[in-house]
């Protein structure tokens, strides 16, 4: 398959997904307003009581902002792509249209992961210009992200958001469907994480789960009690392991799976 064709499919499967009006419009929901909750409420607190409460802005507000887009809400968006992306074909019927066309399988999988990647990564974008907004909006006198943190949080959010958005294609196409692959990928990545992390006697081994390697490349302190120290080569090479297996498994079964 020639780099054109595969680019074409691509553009094909972005505009499938732009289509699912619905969960486009989660995606949005689940990104972009736990963030302005957030910001109003807390800034609504300082309001009321400046002694009791910080500014809702600032480099306090921006750590927690960024550590709900990159680790909570923003992977609940990427579920919900990343599952539309993997399972439409054959949970709406046209996987078997596609294969008689004489198109390749593992073409067609390999085509929904970057437009998974490109509505999972507008949506977040959308979302981090709203952090930077309230931020820098509500700061009052407290200090600021500097460019190179900003910089720094984009791209943080940007890995932890797309990882978990490939690896859910890979789940969805594996399953092959939809809303058993967003209850397999929630309830992993948002329940049994947290809690196994949490997990002190489990020593070492919490480091393979996949949120504990993605917050370590977080530019800002994440609370120790939640985190597990690690590497950057053993957190690259855990993120990496994930993604290979759950997008070797979807390649596998779209290629095996009958049409």
């Amino acid at each position: 398959m020639s780099a054109a064709i595969a680019a074409q499919m691509s553009r094909a499967d972005l505009l499938k997904l732009r289509k699912k009006r619905g969960t486009v419009a989660f995606a949005l929901l689940f990104a972009c307003v736990p963030l302005v909750i957030a910001f109003l409420v807390t800034a609504l607190q300082h309001a009321s009581n400046a002694a009791k409460y910080q500014p809702a802005g600032g480099m306090h507000g921006f750590r927690d902002g960024l550590m709900l887009l990159a680790l909570f809400m923003g992977p609940l968006a990427a579920i919900l792509i990343g599952a539309e992306a993997g399972a439409a074909d054959v949970s709406s019927g046209v996987f078997r249209d596609l294969v008689v066309t004489g198109g390749s399988r593992l073409g067609l999988f390999a085509a929904r992961v970057p437009a998974a990647l490109a509505l999972c990564w507008s949506v977040i974008a959308l979302a981090y210009v709203m952090l930077i907004a309230g931020t820098f909006l509500f700061a009052s006198s407290l200090a600021t992200p500097d460019a190179g943190i900003i910089l720094d949080g984009l791209g943080f959010v940007a890995l932890a958001t797309g990882v978990v958005c490939a690896v859910t294609v890979g789940l969805a196409s594996l399953t092959p469907s939809k809303p058993g692959a967003i209850t397999a990928a929630i309830g992993w990545q948002l329940v049994a994480s947290p809690l196994i992390a949490s997990i002190s006697s489990l020593g070492s081994s919490r480091k393979l789960i996949l949120s504990q390697a993605l917050s370590h490349f977080s530019p800002v302190r994440i609370a120790a009690g939640s985190h597990v120290t690690m590497s950057a080569g053993a957190a690259a090479l855990i993120t990496a392991v994930w993604l290979a297996a759950l997008l070797g498994l979807g390649a596998w079964r779209t290629r095996s799976v009958d049409a």
